[in-house]
């Protein structure tokens, strides 16, 4: 059965949120997570800590370069994730249309490949070696 990744992405505004109502969202977020165990399409979850604690890793010169802080350009930032074994795309987008969040949170919906499939095409489709089984893209 396919792998699919919620990502969760926040704005500094939407974080603020979550900060000002943590323990409410973390009761919601516990009792979702029990949602999805008894589902039986719960394979993981992690929260991040504060953007501001982390450091980047630029590779665009001949050597890395090392900053502190977040990706000054982002203006959405990476939270989080929830990893779920489902049947399709659209049950994906169906636990993450009810995943607890604050306004002006997104939630990105992205298939894991599976480690018999190649890196995409051109055309971004995924190419599946001849023999193996194919997992439903979609």
């Amino acid at each position: 059965m396919p792998k699919y990744m919620l990502i969760m992405r926040g704005t500094d505004e939407s974080n603020a949120a979550v900060v000002a109502g943590f323990e409410a969202l973390a009761a919601s977020t516990y009792a979702y997570i029990e949602e999805l165990v008894a589902a039986g399409v719960f394979v993981a979850a992690e929260g991040l800590d504060d953007p501001g604690q982390g450091v980047v890793v630029d590779f665009s010169g001949e050597a890395p370069v090392v900053t502190d802080g977040p990706y000054g350009e982002t203006k959405e930032l990476f939270g989080g994730y929830f990893l779920l074994e489902v049947a399709s795309k659209q049950e994906a987008v169906d636990w993450a249309t009810r995943v607890p969040a604050v306004a002006g949170s997104k939630i990105e919906v992205r298939r894991v490949a599976g480690e018999d499939e190649r890196p995409p095409d051109r055309d971004g489709s995924v190419t599946v070696p001849a023999g193996s089984e194919s997992s439903d893209p979609g």
